[in-house]
């Protein structure tokens, strides 16, 4: 694989990008539109900026400023899939959003393309049929601060080509991830089927009036001695994701999927992104 396109510029989809750039490969970064192109150059001054400041290997000599030069920026989805070996989507968790992508995806892309899906909660099962090519087709899923939390899960379909899986599972590798190989389906991977049920408790919590996201975080946090709450990690996730993916659930994840876009989206708080989420940024740790 030499040319990879990333569909989706959002937190994770610019991570996954310049993460690959910065491991030497030729990156396409698709969006929707210019102004989306737009924030998706600032989100890739910023990693750079982030990479050099956490101290990844490479970083401050050149290397973070090397990787924004090998990703070029499309609004045109037949353009950025052209000359790709491998379309890794990060598009919003929509189901027909995804499909409609993947349908004009196999008329455009060159026969060699693997597609993989970055989806969080959907299987590829669900998505397979729109891409008119299932043995070269799975899932690819990242973690947030990828260059950080660097496990990348890949899962296939029954359709998939063990060849593809592992070319895959390789170039996984060579960006600088530790590939989990998933055996089968699973909606949630190995990651979010821990995490999602941890982030639902929290939401619960606050719909039913038990207790304020702060005070919730603050007693995971001493009491686990984990770094970060349901809340933090929300802001991190981004607001929006966590609504498409609340809506789609029970009547109290329906409740937390109201409340986020009633009292976050709906004012623009969508996060660490943004500036504000259920905490305001920067924040004193």
């Amino acid at each position: 694989m030499k040319n990879i396109t990333v569909l989706g510029t959002g937190v994770l989809g610019s991570q996954i990008a310049f993460q690959t750039a910065f491991h030497g490969f030729d990156v396409v970064a698709y969006d929707i539109d210019q102004p989306a192109l737009d924030r998706a150059a600032d989100r890739f001054r910023g990693l750079s900026a982030r990479y050099t400041a956490d101290g990844v290997a490479g970083a401050a000599d050149g290397g973070a400023d090397a990787a924004i030069s090998r990703i070029r920026l499309s609004s045109d989805l037949a353009d950025a899939a052209r000359d790709a070996d491998l379309i890794i989507e990060a598009v919003p968790e929509n189901l027909e959003l995804k499909q409609g992508i993947y349908r004009t995806l196999a008329e455009t892309a060159p026969a060699k393309t693997i597609f993989a899906t970055n989806s969080s909660t959907l299987l590829p099962s669900d998505i397979v049929d729109s891409t008119g090519r299932p043995d070269r087709f799975l899932a690819l899923h990242f973690a947030n601060e990828i260059w950080a939390h660097n496990t990348a899960e890949v899962m296939g379909t029954p359709a998939t080509d063990p060849a593809v899986y592992a070319e895959v599972v390789e170039f996984a590798a060579q960006i600088g991830m530790v590939p989990i190989e998933i055996k089968k389906e699973k909606a949630g991977y190995l990651l979010n089927s821990l995490l999602v049920p941890f982030l639902q408790a929290g939401a619960e919590l606050l719909v039913d009036g038990i207790a304020e996201p702060a005070a919730i975080d603050a007693t995971w946090r001493i009491g686990t001695g984990a770094p970060k709450g349901p809340f933090e990690i929300y802001d991190i996730v981004g607001l929006t994701t966590a609504y498409n993916i609340s809506r789609m659930g029970g009547e109290k994840q329906q409740r937390f999927a109201d409340l986020l876009k009633e009292q976050y989206i709906d004012k623009g708080k969508l996060g660490i992104a943004t500036g504000e989420g259920f905490y305001t940024y920067p924040r004193e740790s």
